[in-house]
């Protein structure tokens, strides 16, 4: 049954609603998080556990990055202590708080724009040299304008470093999976706006939670190949909460992108 609803505004506002309950991803990191990446330590991730490896990035001293979808004053104010130039662009003004308060906090530059992860026409073509996007396009309907955007924004040999779910967690009984047991129950394509009930849904909705889309993988992987990139890097990683899924397998995907040069 389909949920008659505008995906961004409910997400944008669901998000506002995280960061009020101190969702984990809505938590600004401390001062010496901020000291140490001034210091030249840190890592950051694209995915609930595992650090982002070093190489990905390269020297990003005074690079231009693109923290796509990913504010809540985590890693955006780390990429910015570590010396980058760093724009933000994120759905949730209540998320994009969180970067300001740090950057405030810390005396950081950080340029903070509220808007559509799949629209980025307010920056002009090859405007970044690395654009970072942490696992978050599960809150739009439609993630290949997300890849072809990002594409377009890069200056040739920039890199695309992204994190996003295998959709096959979102396939499983919720209930059941609370119990430690995995059954499926729903099919691709999935999505909580459209493959659940209104009984279903409000699981979620009451709570006022963001609400996902299970994006396949031909539309993950293949939807940046199909964009132009060339795929550099790949790794696997599972879910912080130790839950069910992850006794299993690996649901979290993050990967490295390249612009060709002359592209």
């Amino acid at each position: 049954m389909t949920f008659d609803v505008d995906v961004r505004k409910y997400n944008r506002e669901a998000w506002d609603r995280q960061v009020a309950a101190g969702d984990r991803w809505t938590i600004p990191v401390g001062p010496e998080v901020i000291a140490a990446a001034r210091r030249g330590e840190w890592s950051i991730v694209l995915t609930p556990t595992k650090p982002v490896p070093r190489e990905w990035f390269g020297d990003i001293a005074g690079k231009q990055v693109l923290c796509l979808a990913g504010a809540g004053g985590q890693q955006a104010p780390v990429l910015a202590a570590a010396g980058a130039h760093v724009t933000v662009l994120d759905n949730s003004p209540g998320q994009l708080g969180q970067d300001r308060k740090v950057a405030e906090r810390e005396g950081l530059t950080l340029r903070l724009v509220e808007g559509d992860m799949r629209d980025l026409s307010v920056f002009a073509d090859g405007s970044f040299d690395l654009v970072f996007h942490p696992c978050s396009n599960c809150f739009v309907d439609t993630v290949r304008p997300v890849w072809r955007e990002a594409f377009r924004v890069l200056r040739p040999g920039g890199a695309l470093l992204s994190g996003f779910s295998n959709p096959v967690i979102f396939l499983f009984d919720p209930e059941l999976q609370e119990q430690g047991v995995l059954q499926l129950k729903y099919k691709m394509p999935y999505s909580d706006f459209t493959s659940l009930t209104d009984e279903e849904r409000r699981r979620y909705t009451d709570k006022g939670e963001p609400l996902c889309v299970g994006h396949s993988l031909q539309d993950q992987l293949g939807g940046q190949l199909d964009a132009g990139f060339v795929l550099a890097g790949l790794f696997e990683d599972r879910h912080v909460s130790g839950d069910a899924v992850s006794e299993y397998f690996d649901g979290f995907i993050a990967t490295r992108a390249v612009k060709p040069t002359g592209r």
